[in-house]
């Protein structure tokens, strides 16, 4: 039995979603009509299956009509989170981090005048009140930077 199995999803015939998230099938036949979900696969029988992500994305649905959206307003939320792919995700985050590092770049070299001028107990001091994290990136940045005259 795969489906039991750690590593196949748990896929639901329409009334054990039904049952498991307290809206009726009929509800869940009118949401998929609308886009808002969508089957995992289909069985040989050619039953729609859904998946765990489709409970959550129910619950998601009710909290967001308690809050008054319309379906409507849902679907396009829905949408717009579905255009982000994975890829986009990731290519994001590395931008992120490098505007980050740029930053941090920017601010060590503001900061070599005034760590060029301590002296070596000065130094040892500094970095001992900083965290190991923290003065192992400094560090590190001087080092791409070509400056390297601590610890």
């Amino acid at each position: 039995m795969r489906q039991g199995s750690m590593n196949a999803p748990r896929l639901y015939r329409i009334g054990e979603l039904s049952d498991l998230s307290g809206i009726s099938a009929r509800t869940i036949d009118y949401y998929t009509g609308l886009g808002l979900l969508a089957p995992a696969k289909r069985s040989t029988g050619n039953y729609r299956l859904y998946d765990d992500e489709t409970l959550s994305r129910i619950r998601r649905i009710e909290q967001l009509k308690a809050q008054k959206f319309s379906l409507e307003e849902i679907r396009e939320q829905f949408a717009s989170l579905d255009r982000v792919t994975h890829d986009e995700a990731v290519t994001r985050k590395l931008e992120e981090l490098q505007n980050h590092l740029s930053q941090l770049e920017r601010e060590v070299k503001e900061l070599e005048p005034v760590l060029d001028q301590l002296k070596p107990q000065q130094a040892k001091k500094l970095f001992r009140a900083i965290t190991p994290q923290t003065a192992a990136c400094v560090e590190a940045l001087l080092l791409l930077l070509g400056k390297s005259n601590f610890m």
